[in-house]
């Protein structure tokens, strides 16, 4: 094979190992799911490891329509919760295909 030719087989063997595990883990994630809550838990969003909204709950209590801006305000801060959670969970479920290796682009 030349020189290092071996070594470039078990690299490349390693890369499609890699692909695969990653292949897989994609559709993990997509049944993955974080929850995260705002307003003492009144306003709750579940979402995928890919970054997909599963379900929103509204307590009752907060649909007066005078607390519009508020109840506005809690989807918002619990739908970026849910974002950094479910992003947090794709990267550390990488991280155990990776082993740590920050390769960009791929997530």
């Amino acid at each position: 094979m030349g020189f290092g030719g071996a070594n470039m087989a078990k690299m490349m063997k390693q890369v499609q190992k890699m692909q695969a595990d990653m292949s897989k883990l994609q559709e993990q994630l997509g049944e993955m799911t974080v929850e995260a809550t705002a307003g003492g838990g009144v306003v709750k969003v579940v979402m995928s490891g890919k970054q997909e909204v599963k379900e929103v709950v509204l307590e009752p209590e907060i649909l007066d329509p005078e607390e519009k801006e508020m109840v506005q305000d809690l989807l918002v801060a619990a739908f970026n919760e849910a974002l950094r959670k479910s992003q947090e969970l794709a990267a550390q479920e990488m991280g155990k295909i990776t082993g740590g290796l920050n390769l960009p682009g791929l997530f």
